[in-house]
């Protein structure tokens, strides 16, 4: 057996979880020698660096991207309402329905901070103290599903698309966010 990219990423995904920049950084060079062009390597091995404070690692990394003309794509979340499918990106304002949506987020919010659940801004690794939660908060995941909640009738089920891993705290709050809906 042959590892392929996609084993060499999910080794540097389970590497960055849990620190181990050693691994991770050989993990990425396998991936690498696979797919080259490939930006979701290069974010997770500079997300692993960012995570234990490796700011000139990181640095090294985004030199290395723009060396190799490798560009970072875009999430983007998809989730159809009425048969039209509404798109997302982090930080989207260009919806018509964006007061509407970000009032969602906000009262989601309140809610999940009453019933303990704290952000834990763990995916966001730049140096942006203050701005961490409401970088969150607009992850495109979080407006399809405040988009959804705020255009169908209560318990419907909503289906919701990504183009790339969705963050471990969107991961770990998406139930929280149902439950006080």
């Amino acid at each position: 057996f042959e590892p392929d990219a996609a084993a060499w990423m999910s080794l540097l995904g389970a590497y960055r979880i849990h620190g181990d920049v050693e691994q991770g950084a050989c993990a990425a060079e396998h991936a690498c020698e696979l797919e080259p062009k490939n930006s979701g390597l290069f974010a997770l091995l500079s997300n692993i660096h960012a995570a234990i404070g490796g700011g000139d690692d990181v640095a090294k990394v985004r030199k290395a991207m723009r060396d190799r003309g490798v560009k970072k794509e875009p999430g983007v979340s998809c989730i159809e309402v009425m048969e039209k499918v509404h798109t997302f990106v982090a930080g989207d304002t260009s919806h018509p329905q964006t007061e509407k949506i970000y009032a969602e987020l906000r009262r989601l919010s309140r809610q999940m901070e009453l019933v303990g659940c704290v952000c834990a801004s763990k995916a966001v690794l730049h140096d942006v103290k203050d701005e961490k939660e409401h970088i969150l908060s607009s992850h495109c995941e979080r407006l399809a599903i405040a988009f959804g909640l705020v255009s169908t009738p209560s318990g419907t089920p909503l289906f919701i698309t990504k183009n790339l891993r969705v963050c471990s705290d969107c991961h770990a709050d998406t139930p929280s966010l149902f439950a006080t809906s």
